[in-house]
């Protein structure tokens, strides 16, 4: 067996018409199913939920669960914030700097861009605290390669060491230099 693809991601929201709206306006996802049940069909448990499905774009769907009568969301409070997110690609550097205008003039919060020198992102918050990401590459190919040479080495001497080898620093200190 081998994965074809994602068929969806989901996660929890607080209110499903809210993060509908949300995900329809700022990052123009459409809205393409709903399902919802008073018992939840894999366990047969008594639980009603909302369960929404959103366009991201290439056959790539984000669905979201409304649940209430569960306690709130929270979040894993051992795991820093800025670690769990969904990275979102979008076409240009300059798309992705549109996006963070709309957002700001409706006063959401929108840390970067940040340069990772094979591609730029912005950060922000959707209504239930899920950290977003949206991307856009500006990489080479010479980059894909020189990352694509250092994987193994990287990750071997992370699992001995723990601590972050040098393989790719030029990713964030500016030392990158050529094509």
């Amino acid at each position: 067996m081998k994965i074809q693809k994602i068929h969806h991601v989901a996660y929890r929201c607080k209110d499903a018409k809210e993060t509908v709206e949300w995900y329809g306006k700022y990052l123009n996802m459409n809205f393409i199913l709903a399902i919802a049940e008073n018992e939840v069909p894999s366990t047969k448990e008594a639980d009603p939920y909302m369960h929404v499905f959103l366009d991201a774009g290439n056959g790539n769907v984000l669905a979201f669960f409304e649940l209430p009568t569960k306690p709130p969301m929270g979040r894993d409070t051992n795991t820093p914030v800025w670690t769990q997110h969904l990275a979102l690609q979008v076409e240009s550097v300059e798309a992705m700097m549109e996006a963070k205008a709309k957002m700001e003039a409706d006063g959401i919060e929108v840390l970067g861009p940040t340069d990772h020198t094979i591609f730029k992102s912005i950060y922000f918050f959707d209504p239930s605290g899920h950290r977003l990401e949206l991307c856009a590459n500006t990489g080479t190919p010479k980059m894909a390669k020189m990352l694509d040479d250092a994987k193994w080495d990287m990750l071997n001497e992370w699992a001995i060491t723990k601590r972050a080898p040098q393989h790719a620093r030029w990713m964030h200190d500016g030392s990158y230099a050529g094509e």
